[in-house]
């Protein structure tokens, strides 16, 4: 029963959309396990770009493309992603929609914005697209689901209850008018009659496709560092990017797991706030962030930029089970004459490499770093290795250096943003 699970190391934006397209090669199912449209995946199919934030990359492949329980979904971004799908000549009839899945409602989206817009300086640096608030009320036992769409009475009912609890907030609270309970069911019963072909009990299908020893692909949105427990609380989502959420977020049980494959930029990056030891705030970071494009695919801000960051990966690999990593971001480092590396952090006069709980200490560490000498161009210029081994000695000697210093096997390197550029050390299925 091979089941992979692909989770990012990081802050998101590891590159887990190019890692987990180039898996599903391989793969029968691919499944998408927690998050909403605030993550977003880029992937180059030659060359042709294609920005995924509900449907999994495995749609690209023809695959059959699950998204779970686990995921908020926002109805009006997900129909709008497949039709853009179906225009780009992909066959969308694999797509399947967990029926628990919760549901985004447009009083979520302005919640967000209100809430954000009220923290001030202390604002966590939210996408705006109302994932936040879905998770409260799925938590709070007051959120509506798939299923909910495809039953208009049940719908309606839900959806009075919780726009007059709502519409009090936004008028007596925020001074806001309060949101039109006709426009909002008309629209979205309209979208649900849209998704009806595609929704199933999701966690039936994946289990029946383990029990038969076909291939199963996880992929988690956002990174390791925005998990809602685990992360830089409260610089974080509202779900479990962590291996142990696609248990949950899919309805599996743990031991249907195989290999979990942790995705590290070959540097690190985060949008939003919080603490980042290794950011850097010169010309090498405004460099990295062009070469690299590194701005949000959701929102489209610029991302924060620093050094690779072994003591978040191994406290990543603790979290996960990370049985191998997959290094992304290669071809972006080309043409540096040495890069950094950090393997420890200095905080007050003492050397500590384990991942600390508390921001204030995080915000005080210094990064212990090992610098080791660059390598030329590759990957996004036309000269995609077509091995590890005909990579540039210093290229091999930065991974090996990662591997060590993570104790974690390499599985995949990627040296640039198309498919072609994806490199397989050792297999993963």
């Amino acid at each position: 029963m091979p089941a992979v699970v692909v989770v990012g190391t990081q802050w998101g934006d590891e590159g887990k959309g190019q890692v987990t397209d180039y898996l599903a090669k391989q793969a029968d199912v691919v499944v998408r396990y927690q998050g909403g449209p605030n993550a977003g995946h880029t992937v180059v199919v030659d060359g042709e770009k294609f920005e995924l934030h509900l449907v999994p990359s495995g749609i690209l492949s023809g695959k059959t493309c699950v998204i779970g329980n686990g995921v908020v979904i926002d109805p009006e971004i997900l129909v709008q992603e497949i039709e853009r799908l179906k225009k780009s000549g992909l066959d969308v009839s694999c797509l399947k929609v967990s029926s628990r899945a919760h549901l985004i409602m447009p009083y979520h989206r302005l919640l967000d914005a209100l809430q954000e817009e009220s923290k001030g300086p202390r604002k966590i640096g939210t996408t705006l697209k109302g994932v936040g608030p879905a998770y409260m009320d799925k938590a709070a036992r007051t959120g509506i689901r798939v299923q909910d769409l495809l039953e208009p009475e049940e719908f309606k009912e839900k959806l009075g209850m919780n726009l007059k609890d709502k519409n009090r907030i936004f008028q007596y609270f925020y001074g806001r008018e309060p949101m039109n309970e006709e426009e909002i069911a008309r629209t979205y019963l309209s979208l649900g009659e849209y998704l009806r072909p595609f929704v199933c009990d999701t966690a039936v299908l994946i289990n029946d496709a383990i029990n038969q020893g076909k291939r199963v692909l996880f992929e988690g949105a956002q990174g390791t560092l925005l998990d809602l427990d685990h992360g830089t609380y409260p610089y974080v989502t509202s779900s479990h990017p962590v291996a142990g959420g696609a248990c949950i977020g899919a309805g599996i049980g743990p031991n249907k797991i195989d290999k979990v494959v942790g995705v590290v930029k070959a540097y690190t990056s985060r949008v939003g706030d919080g603490p980042f030891p290794t950011e850097i705030h010169d010309e090498t970071s405004s460099w990295i962030r062009e070469k690299g494009r590194e701005y949000g695919t959701t929102t489209g801000r610029p991302r924060r930029i620093g050094w690779l960051d072994t003591v978040m990966v191994r406290y990543a690999s603790i979290l996960s089970g990370i049985t191998g990593i997959a290094i992304t971001g290669m071809g972006v480092l080309a043409g540096l004459s040495s890069v950094k590396v950090c393997v420890a952090y200095r905080h007050r006069g003492k050397e500590i490499r384990e991942f600390p709980a508390s921001l204030s200490v995080l915000n005080e560490c210094e990064p212990v770093y090992r610098e080791l000498a660059g390598w030329p161009e590759l990957g996004d210029r036309g000269n995609v290795p077509e091995s590890y081994d005909a990579l540039h000695p210093n290229a091999k000697k930065y991974l090996e250096f990662v591997s060590e210093a993570t104790g974690l096997p390499l599985v995949l390197v990627s040296t640039g943003r198309e498919r072609k550029s994806t490199l397989e050390v050792r297999r993963v299925f």
